[in-house]
Formats: structure tokens, sequence, C-alpha cells
């Protein structure tokens, strides 16, 4: 387990690609799983060990994951989150080059066929207005750091955390994430998909300082894109 910032508080790690952030079996590999087998050797807890979950990445995305050690900080850092008062910055390598080399997508998102897939309602689509009244809003930012190989790599802050949010707007707009072929991707990517949680800045849920949480890229990435 990569470790990226732990106290009596919080623990952060960066989730590799391929494993749950959650609910799988107890045999079974997840970030929650490894996070309580991790505490409980390294503090010799006896019994169950309390992790909550405060962030969550899709298993094919890498990157930061934020955890709780009690039930009070999870209180509190899920406030944060409910606000927006945090930052979520992620980067992607999208299909193609995206235009404008910076810009912001708003987009309704509304879930289909009891809750199995969701489909992007664009913000202004006559055929969509109807439906916005039960559609969540999803909204972000992004910028292009640089261009490769025919693909845009991307710097994206989430304003909105809807389910596969920045998966979904990106393929709207026929710019799909490089080995994303739930949301039409053709071409592959060495592991999971080209979409990492980069960096979360919040406020500590107690000791009240701005904390910055950093993951460095996978080896698959291949690359060095610092900007």
């Amino acid at each position: 387990m990569h470790v990226l910032y732990e106290d009596n508080h919080l623990l952060a790690v960066a989730k590799p690609v391929g494993i749950a952030t959650q609910g799988a079996a107890i045999n079974k590999p997840s970030v929650v799983n490894q996070a309580k087998a991790y505490l409980k050797r390294k503090y010799k807890k006896p019994g169950n060990v309390y992790v909550g979950v405060v962030s969550r990445l899709d298993s094919p995305v890498s990157g930061v994951v934020l955890l709780a050690r009690t039930s009070k900080a999870a209180a509190r850092l899920n406030e944060q989150f409910r606000s927006r008062a945090v930052q979520k910055i992620y980067w992607a390598i999208a299909e193609g080059q995206l235009e404008p080399a910076r810009g912001e997508l708003i987009d309704y998102l509304e879930k289909e066929d009891q809750a199995e897939r969701i489909r992007v309602v664009q913000a202004g689509d006559k055929g969509g207005k109807k439906s916005q009244a039960k559609a969540l809003e999803a909204r972000l930012s992004y910028k292009r750091l640089k261009l490769a190989g025919g693909n845009s790599l991307l710097e994206i802050t989430l304003e909105t955390g809807r389910k596969h949010q920045i998966r979904l707007q990106l393929a709207a707009r026929g710019h799909p994430i490089v080995g994303d072929r739930k949301y039409g991707s053709k071409r592959t990517f060495p592991r999971g998909i080209a979409l990492h949680c980069r960096r979360l800045v919040l406020k500590h849920p107690v000791k009240k300082t701005t904390l910055e949480l950093v993951a460095p890229l996978p080896d698959s990435w291949k690359l060095n894109p610092e900007p």
C-alpha cells in the first residue's frame, strides 16, 4: 500500500488500477480491505478496524483515495465534499485534440435502465430539457497540458462529483479517455484507463490546516508530462 499521508485521523493512499475502493469480498483486494489490514498490523489493533471511505475511484482509475480513521473525521470530510470545498484535480489522456485548449464543460447526467447506465443530457439540448429536472448537473473545467500521439493530456478540475462524470463528459464530445472502451475509446492503454486522480486539496478535519495530497502517475502512463 502506497501511503501518501497518515495521522490519527486520516489515511490517504495512491490507489493502483484494477482494485475496487470498497465493496469487494473480504478475501478480495480493495482499498478498504488493504487499509484495514495495514492499520491492524501496524498498530497491533485487536478486532475490527474502523475505516471510513471519504473519496472513491472506479476500479480502472488510479490516484488519491482519502479514508477517515474516525467517524468524526469522516463526517467533517464528507461535509467538505458535499459543500464542494475540496479541490479535486485529475489528469486524463483523451483521444484526439480537444478544443479549445481550456474551457468548462457543463452537462446533466441521467440514470436509466434501473440505474445500470448513465447518459449525458447536454445543457441546452432541446430533446433533453424535459428530463433535466431529474438529472444531476455535472460541471468541470479543464486545460490541455500537451498533445502527444494524437491525444490530449488534460488537467481537469472536478467541480461536482458525479459517477463516471469525467468519462461521460469527454466521451459525449467525441474525446473518450484512452482505454475506456465502456464509453467508446478505440485506443488501448497498458492498464485500466488513462484517468488519474492527481491531487486533492482540503482542510484537515481536526487541525484545520490546508492539506494537499498528490499521487504520482503509475508506470503504465510511460510519459513524464509534468507541465
